[in-house]
């Protein structure tokens, strides 16, 4: 399978979430993917928060890299997000109460995200997720019409 793969730096300033929003957006629409749909909307949230992670809680620069399957094969296939840091601590999930500001980042990529996870890379760390999407759609299959039953 063909793998499209962008990246960017992210400076450690929080403006950069938005920044990193909006270069998702443009990636998703030179890659073909319509970036309203859904599958969009959960990776611009997904990258944010990922993003926010690594500029807030480590105050270095950072790298997100996004791979997209290009020709999908008839199995399901994921986009894959990256954010790697130098930081080498560990993403901490919380839990986040009432009306707590912070805290529900890791929590939304484990409910949006198909698997995820992070490994120690040199002297920091990679954090990425992968979001399943159904391979592009074949020629429909006209549906079979009912026989009658001789009586």
């Amino acid at each position: 399978m063909q793998v499209l793969q962008v990246q960017t730096a992210v400076q450690p300033d929080p403006a950069e979430v938005g920044r990193a929003r909006r270069w998702v957006r443009t990636r998703l629409r030179g890659c073909g993917l319509d970036p309203d749909a859904p599958l969009a909307e959960t990776l611009v949230l997904v990258v944010s928060e990922l993003v926010t992670n690594a500029v807030v809680h480590t105050g270095r620069a950072a790298v997100l890299r996004l791979l997209f399957p290009l020709d999908p094969a008839p199995e399901v296939v994921a986009v894959r997000i990256e954010v790697a840091d130098a930081s080498d601590v560990p993403p901490q999930p919380r839990h986040a109460e009432g009306d707590a500001v912070g805290g529900r980042g890791l929590e939304l990529v484990d409910c949006l995200c198909d698997r995820w996870g992070w490994y120690p890379e040199g002297a920091g760390k990679r954090v990425w997720c992968e979001i399943d999407r159904e391979p592009a759609a074949g020629p429909a299959v006209p549906a079979q019409q009912p026989r009658a039953l001789a009586v």
